[in-house]
């Protein structure tokens, strides 16, 4: 049996809209995040040597790390689906936006986060805020060109980036206020019933954070 196991408000979330797009058959298991340091309950980090979010379970197969969950997911039970296919015009764009999700973008945005309190005296915050702003411009370019990061449809290009744009904004506060594309692309996604419906699994009694 399929299990997302998910930590609540991080991104294990983009494993239960993806199972949601895809109307899949799963169990789904929710963890609180500890009182104390608001980290993985000792359960969670039981599940897999990182200790971190987010983990499926499938029969005996223990899987961990966003982007490795999406393929896995669509590759054994999609069909095809929210994957566009090697001639598909929107491969290259879908492939990138799905890979610089975490590998690029989420990982300057943490590394901002850890950087915060450094002030001007430390060079390496001016670099990783530069380097944040010039990635939040790109996204409302790319919204303003395409309906979705991977194109004309839904991918698991937008499953992995929206996590980015919405609720890890709950751990910084960075306003979208100047980014139009992207408030009015959060709009779509948050009248989509897939999302709806897992938003409400994942985190009830927290409004997404769609502005």
């Amino acid at each position: 049996m399929l299990t997302v196991h998910h930590l609540g408000i991080s991104q294990s979330e983009r494993i239960v809209w993806l199972c949601e797009e895809l109307g899949l058959d799963y169990a789904f298991k929710r963890y609180e995040r500890r009182a104390d340091n608001r980290l993985a309950p000792d359960d969670y980090k039981a599940l897999h040597p990182m200790g971190v979010a987010p983990v499926i379970t499938d029969g005996d197969l223990v899987l961990a790390e966003s982007g490795a969950i999406c393929d896995y997911l669509c590759e054994r039970y999609g069909g095809g689906r929210l994957v566009p296919g090697r001639d598909d015009p929107d491969r290259a764009a879908h492939l990138f936006w799905f890979h610089w999700s975490n590998a690029t973008f989420m990982t300057t945005l943490m590394m901002q986060l850890v950087l915060a309190g450094g002030g001007e005296a430390n060079p390496a915050a001016g670099f990783v805020v530069d380097r944040a702003r010039r990635g939040w411009a790109m996204v409302d370019e790319r919204l303003g060109e395409a309906p979705f990061f991977g194109g004309r449809d839904l991918t698991t290009a937008d499953i992995m980036m929206v996590y980015c744009l919405t609720t890890s904004r709950a751990f910084r506060g960075t306003p979208i206020d100047g980014y139009p594309n992207l408030k009015a692309y959060l709009a779509r996604i948050g009248a989509r019933p897939a999302y709806q419906r897992a938003m409400a699994k994942a985190e009830p009694g927290m409004a997404p954070m769609l502005a």
